[in-house]
């Protein structure tokens, strides 16, 4: 399937109003008047669903394996799950999913 330029340069506005519009919609239309608590409640998890949802691919299927599940990317998932469950802190997960993916990776190889 082939596209001119102008059919590439219609996409690309089209998506852009698009993707303006559904920003406004919650934004610029009803952002000066305050959301109703279980909005709120709603919205605290976001990251919580995001989250996952980023990360799972690069950990069941990363790219610097060729797709192959690598134990050392496993390990530091299950460490950075663990020490976040643990500390219930953000950082201390990061940290120490990281140390655990690099220090795996020097010992691995």
């Amino acid at each position: 399937m082939s596209f001119s330029d102008g059919q590439i340069w219609g996409i690309i506005v089209a998506l852009g109003v698009g993707t303006f519009l559904m920003r406004f919609s919650f934004l610029g239309l009803i952002g000066d008047r305050p959301l109703p608590p279980f909005v709120l409640k709603l919205l605290r998890y976001t990251p919580v669903a995001v989250f996952p949802g980023l990360v799972a691919p690069l950990v069941m299927s990363p790219a610097a394996t060729g797709g192959t599940p690598d134990p050392a990317r496993l390990a530091a998932a299950v460490a950075t799950l663990a020490v976040g469950v643990l500390t219930r802190s953000v950082l201390w997960a990061i940290l120490a999913g990281a140390a655990t993916l690099y220090g795996l990776l020097w010992l691995l190889g």
